[in-house]
């Protein structure tokens, strides 16, 4: 073939620049760069990775500037990626520090400055290196490291393996809306398929914290039509095989997709096989062996008539094995086979408030106000304002006179507007002796308090929770376990004595929406349910576009068995106040 002839290289994907990025900015960390600078490729690479559209493609159109958090610099990056297939400047810190270097960064707790440390020291550069540091105890003779941190360090690479790789799971709240956007689109463009029903599957329909990849069953007059819609979708990036009734594609984000076309009288049939956890299968499966039924994607075998059966609903899968319809959140074999029927699941709607977000007072983005009117239009009845305290940490602290400035402002907007009741909060830092960060007299000025872990993780949180608990003018305990799904695990807690402790002095625990924490984890809200302790589900919210994080959280609440009973910000305030320790 001639030169002219090649064809022209493919444009990299949306997940392949948003990692050059991040690189970029993990490397510019490693050097020492302003964190205004490593900040802005980690929010270039977010922004890229949420783009729905190809990043080279509108790079290439002069659009690219239009998407948030991209300027000219990056602009000017994906040109030069565009036009050479290298980022210059990432080329020149690749030279600088070896690639396992950044690979160490990965490992929770260490990070770029004590890698950097390690690496300038004792010339580790990698895992195996590390291993070996760690084995003639060289970690533990480095100022800031000790016994202690070298223990911790073999522990976790023990766990990961020396293959440390970022992890390859994406949040839920990235995950879903792609999915519902391509389902959107299916529906929309497949009419003339004859598309009957799309929908998403998987662990994403049961809503976990994190997926690998996402699942989609449809139904069509025309497969082969739908299947065409889904190969030139502008969601997706590539697509990796396709046959007569199914196409694997990768969306711009990276993210794989898979779409299963069937006949409608067997949709219900694979909706359930691809929704269920492995867990929930298996058991489904070994308890229909016994009545002489066999599973599968394909329909329900009976063996006595040797007939496979197919159905067009899940309910009437269900039902074929003397089952009710189990929500698909509950479908992780944690006893929803013993149902007699599905229990009511809190929804979106039952919320009345939200009792957790910042304003500019501390690390949020928008004032008082605008959060305000931000909830209203949301419907909310109620919010509460909780900036951070005097030592949460994160700076620009609010020490107790500058907290009554705010609880002032905060009624003042209260008085204004109608339609929602602002409320005045804080989230109190929890101290390593136990102690609030605010005095007693304080904390008797404010509406409601949440209390937090924020500094000092490795310091006995169970004994500092639950002297939290213990004090009389906290309401809640906020992201109780502290963990940041796939980057920080929880901490070394005793949730069993947390929950007891919550129970016996009246205090609430939070579901936190963040859909990096959904804290607490949905096994732990539901052993608090059980234990009689009422739950509050809460946006931590930082600015107006973050408010609606609580679809997150009742998503959490619904995996718990959670009805709206369950959870207390499910009330009118006036009726919530009177749940506080002693009625306050």
């Amino acid at each position: 073939m001639a030169a002219e002839d090649a064809p022209a290289p493919k444009d990299p994907s949306n997940a392949a620049i948003a990692e050059l990025l991040q690189e970029l900015g993990d490397r510019y960390e490693l050097d020492g760069a302003v964190v205004h600078r490593v900040l802005a490729y980690r929010n270039g690479a977010k922004a890229v990775l949420d783009a729905p559209r190809s990043v080279a493609g509108m790079t290439r159109a002069g659009t690219v500037t239009e998407l948030p958090g991209i300027g000219k610099t990056l602009e000017e990056k994906f040109r030069a990626l565009l036009d050479t297939g290298e980022i210059p400047a990432l080329t020149k810190l690749r030279e600088k520090y070896p690639a396992g270097l950044l690979t160490l960064t990965h490992l929770p707790g260490l990070g770029p400055k004590k890698a950097r440390k390690l690496f300038d020291e004792l010339g580790v550069d990698g895992p195996a290196a590390l291993r070996a540091a760690i084995a003639d105890d060289r970690v533990s003779t480095l100022a800031g490291f000790g016994t202690k941190t070298q223990e911790k360090y073999l522990k976790l690479l023990d766990a990961a393996g020396e293959d440390i790789e970022r992890p390859q799971r994406v949040l839920l709240s990235k995950a879903l809306p792609l999915a519902e956007a391509l389902v959107d689109e299916l529906r929309e463009r497949g009419r003339e398929a004859g598309v009957h029903r799309v929908e998403v599957a998987g662990s994403a329909r049961r809503r976990a914290d994190s997926v690998h990849d996402l699942d989609v069953i449809a139904t069509a007059d025309d497969a082969a039509a739908l299947l065409e819609v889904f190969r030139t979708s502008e969601l997706i990036a590539e697509v990796g095989s396709s046959g007569d009734n199914g196409a694997h594609g990768v969306l711009h984000s990276g993210l794989s997709v898979d779409l299963r076309v069937v006949a409608p009288d067997q949709f219900g049939n694979l909706l359930q096989h691809f929704t269920g956890s492995k867990a929930h299968n298996v058991a489904m499966r070994e308890s229909a062996v016994k009545r002489g039924l066999h599973i599968s994607e394909y329909g329900i075998l009976d063996d006595e008539t040797g007939k496979t059966e197919r159905f067009a609903t899940e309910e009437e899968v269900y039902a074929r094995l003397g089952l009710p319809w189990i929500p698909p959140e509950l479908r992780e074999n944690r006893g929803e086979l013993a149902l007699d029927q599905a229990p009511p699941l809190i929804e979106l709607a039952d919320l009345r408030g939200d009792l957790h977000m910042h304003t500019t007072h501390s690390d949020g983005r928008a004032s008082v106000r605008d959060m305000a009117l931000a909830a209203r239009e949301l419907g909310h009845e109620y919010l509460c304002i909780t900036d951070h305290s005097a030592t949460h940490g994160f700076g620009d602290d609010v020490q107790p006179d500058e907290l009554r400035e705010i609880i002032a402002e905060v009624r003042a907007v209260d008085e204004e507007l109608d339609g929602i009741t602002v409320l005045a909060g804080s989230e109190v830092n929890i101290g390593t002796d136990g102690r609030l960060d605010y005095a007693d007299d304080v904390l008797a000025e404010l509406d409601w308090v949440v209390a937090s872990i924020h500094t000092a993780f490795q310091s006995d949180p169970t004994r500092r929770i639950v002297a939290a608990c213990e004090h009389p003018m906290v309401d809640v305990i906020a992201h109780p376990t502290g963990r940041l799904i796939g980057r920080r695990e929880s901490y070394d807690l005793d949730v069993d004595a947390m929950i007891d402790a919550a129970r016996r002095t009246g205090t609430f625990l939070e579901i936190n929406a963040s859909p990096a924490r959904r804290d607490l984890h949905d096994t732990h809200a539901r052993a608090a349910r059980d234990a009689g302790v009422l739950l509050t589900i809460d946006s931590d919210a930082h600015g107006p576009d973050t408010l609606t994080n609580l679809r997150w959280g009742v998503a959490t609440a619904r995996r718990a068995w959670l009805a709206a009973a369950d959870v207390a910000n499910t009330r009118p305030w006036e009726e919530l106040r009177r749940l506080r320790k002693g009625g306050r």
